[in-house]
This record gives structure tokens, sequence and C-alpha cells, in this order.
């Protein structure tokens, strides 16, 4: 096989913002030192193999699922339709994908899914690495319009502070409103009005 692709997403987890996911095709002329799943990997560290990702990496691509296309379709089927805008967002067709988890994405082309790929893969930990820094960042600019709500710091993820935000500001557009704490934080602000 010439083009393998690696393909993760990064964001099922959060109550804001968008999944992202992201496809690699690496250079195999072109070792990249230090590639390991994003969530193991300091941020200063993430970011410095996500420069290095994007220059040296035959191609790459980022593809992504918005809050309403979550709501309407759910997280899962929102995460696979993100891998799939970021497959076909390549500039070369890859000949084989190396999907993180357990399910294929929709499209005809050669793929295997392998569990904590991120762990395994040289190109799914690319491709989970760069996905990452790009999520994080929308999450760092969104906290710019609302540091009520603590973005930055916790990436839309569901901690104590994120939820007492949502009960007391209110939930925003970015917010994920069939995830069960945004639902219950609506319901609670209409209950003490």
């Amino acid at each position: 096989m010439r083009f393998v692709a690696g393909v993760d997403e990064v964001g099922r987890g959060p109550l804001a913002g968008a999944v992202v996911a992201a496809a690699v095709i690496l250079d195999p002329k072109k070792h990249i030192e230090g590639l390991a799943d994003s969530k193991k990997l300091s941020e200063k560290k993430r970011n410095e193999l996500n420069i290095e990702i994007r220059e040296k990496a035959l191609c790459w691509s980022l593809g992504r699922a918005e809050v309403d296309e979550i709501d309407d379709i759910n997280i899962l089927q929102a995460s696979l339709l993100a891998m799939k805008r970021a497959v076909e967002g390549l500039s070369i067709l890859p000949d084989h994908v190396k999907i993180d988890g357990n399910k294929g994405i929709d499209m005809d082309i050669s793929m295997e899914t392998i569990i904590k790929g991120d762990s395994k893969v040289a190109s799914i930990s690319a491709a989970s690495i760069i996905a990452k820094v790009a999520r994080d960042k929308e999450m760092t600019e969104l906290d710019l319009l609302h540091p009520e709500y603590g973005f930055a710091r916790h990436k839309g993820y569901p901690t104590k502070q994120h939820r007492e935000a949502l009960i007391k500001f209110g939930a925003l557009s970015e917010h994920r409103k069939s995830f069960k704490p945004v639902k219950e934080a609506l319901q609670c602000r209409v209950q003490q009005n």
C-alpha cells in the first residue's frame, strides 16, 4: 500500500463545541519523534508536534461536525461524519485508512479500526494531535468571548466549574443541547425564572 491515512477525532465528551477529526498521511522519509496519544502529551509538546506534523506529513486534513449536527444525529454519528470529512479533505486519496476505535466510516475505501490506535499507530497519533490542538484553540478563542464559562481551562468538558456556569449563565449556541448536563442546566434555569 502506498498511501495509508491515520484518522482520529477529539471532542466526543465535551458539552460544547464541534467534534473535530483529522486524517494524516505521514511521509515515511520524514520521521517525527515523540508521536503518541495526544491526551498523554503536554500541551507544549502537542503544539510542537502539531507544527512538525503539518510540515512533514505528505498531507493532512481536518474535518468537523458542528453542534447542531451533534444534536441532530448524536455524537457517535457526528464523530464518524467528522472523520469521513477529514479523509475526504486529504489532497492525496489514501489506499487504506486506519481509524482509532472500533467503528468504521461510511466510505468505499480499504479501512481498519484499531482500538487505542492513537497509542499504537504513528499516523493515528499524528491525527489525534492535530485534531486536539485545533479543537483546543477553538475553545480558547471561545473563552475570549465568554470568559465566565472557563473554556480555556476545561475545553468544554463537563467539569464542576462548567456545569455551575451553565446553571448560572445558561447555554450558549455552542453548547450541545442534546447532552444531559446541558439539558438539566437549561431546565434548572427555567425553574429559577
